[in-house]
């Protein structure tokens, strides 16, 4: 359970995380001995996974975004456990979450253009055992791209 500071400071630190901790202090009313001794908690808690610097997708050169869904044949271990190892290296999936309902997999992909999308379902998806169906939903405008958790 987090407390109120903490919560305070996690959401100065999704905002910013390059706030030095005079200034993460000033914007949470404590000093910056304090506030560094509880970011430093929170790091080694793992609740502060990592720092990052959000990009913005287009400017980057990621003109073409999909959502794809993916079913397996079947369920077993050897081809979940290759598919999963093959998701992580490849960078263009930004996100892969396990689900039931109609796909076993949904991933959040990126690429330059349609012709390095076909790329990445030609030499990647299409090639994996135990892939059945995979149906894209191609990204027509983002609405919504936010990483802060509502605290």
């Amino acid at each position: 359970m987090l407390e109120a500071k903490d919560r305070r400071i996690l959401s100065e630190l999704q905002k910013d995380s390059r706030l030095t901790m005079q200034e993460l202090g000033e914007r949470t009313g404590m000093s910056s001995s304090a506030c560094w001794r509880r970011v430093k908690s929170l790091e080694e808690a793992g609740i502060i996974d990592r720092y990052a610097a959000i990009l913005d997708t287009r400017k980057a050169g990621f003109g073409f975004s999909s959502v794809v869904h993916v079913s397996l044949a079947r369920h077993e271990q050897r081809n979940v456990e290759r598919f999963v190892k093959e998701v992580l290296r490849h960078p263009e999936v930004l996100e892969c979450f396990a689900t039931s309902g109609e796909a076993d997999f949904h991933l959040r992909v990126v690429a330059e253009d349609i012709d390095a999308y076909n790329a990445f379902l030609d030499n990647f998806i299409f090639r994996l055992p135990g892939v059945s169906l995979v149906r894209s939903n191609i990204v027509l405008k983002e609405i919504k791209a936010d990483t802060a958790l509502p605290l």
